[in-house]
């Protein structure tokens, strides 16, 4: 896989990395501190190998290792019902390592995966964030529960989040961008939680609503 950008590189971890081509002298210091071989090369080589702002430096890296049930280790763990874009991933990856939830649990079949747009938007913040993929959401939850997890979705007929008190262990599910949260897992949540809107616009894009649903869960941890 592909990524690109200068914070990408500074939070990779070395062991992912196959290959580095640069064609910025102002990077070699920060390559040569990190023990990283590289092949120089002009900038129009690096524009032909992506399609994004890649500032210089473009990383062949192994392909994201995903995690498993077995590996969640906070008490906040966030759910993405088949999102579908990348930038929406990317940014809820980088609004959950800055709010310290370590765990993202994603389905398998018909949702966005970790690639190179998801790493240029998380900033590389995904070096910090376990994405856990698994085969089905529903027996996620189930297990969740089982777990002592208490779960929340956010859907637009649900309560005002300001007015719900969390508990210490939580989920919080963010619906896919156009259908939303699927009836099958909607139907597994304990509390269903809204963002209450005062203009004329009646919904928010998934990685916004994300950030303001997470920050409002952990006010009073």
């Amino acid at each position: 896989m592909l990524v690109y950008g200068r914070n990408v590189l500074k939070e990779l971890d070395k062991k992912k990395i196959k290959k580095i081509y640069l064609s910025s002298k102002e990077l070699i210091p920060l390559l040569k501190e990190k023990n990283l071989k590289y092949d120089f090369v002009s900038k129009n080589v690096l524009d032909r190998m992506v399609n994004g702002n890649h500032q210089g430096i473009v990383i062949d890296i192994y392909d994201y290792d995903y995690y498993t049930m077995d590996d969640i280790d906070s008490s906040f763990v966030v759910i993405l019902d088949h999102l579908e874009d990348p930038h929406n991933f990317g940014s809820i990856i980088r609004t959950c390592e800055a709010a310290g939830v370590k765990n993202i649990i994603i389905p398998k079949d018909r949702s966005i995966t970790v690639n190179d747009t998801v790493y240029k938007v998380s900033a590389g913040a995904t070096s910090y964030v376990k994405i856990i993929m698994v085969n089905n959401l529903v027996n996620a939850i189930k297990k969740l529960k089982e777990m002592g997890y208490f779960i929340y979705a956010s859907d637009m007929d649900g309560v005002d989040y300001q007015e719900v008190s969390y508990n210490d262990k939580k989920v919080l599910i963010i619906g896919n961008e156009g259908n939303g949260i699927s009836r099958l897992v909607k139907k597994e949540a304990d509390v269903v939680i809204k963002i209450a809107m005062k203009g004329q616009i009646n919904s928010l894009n998934a990685g916004v609503a994300a950030g303001i649903l997470i920050y409002g869960m952990i006010k009073n941890d």
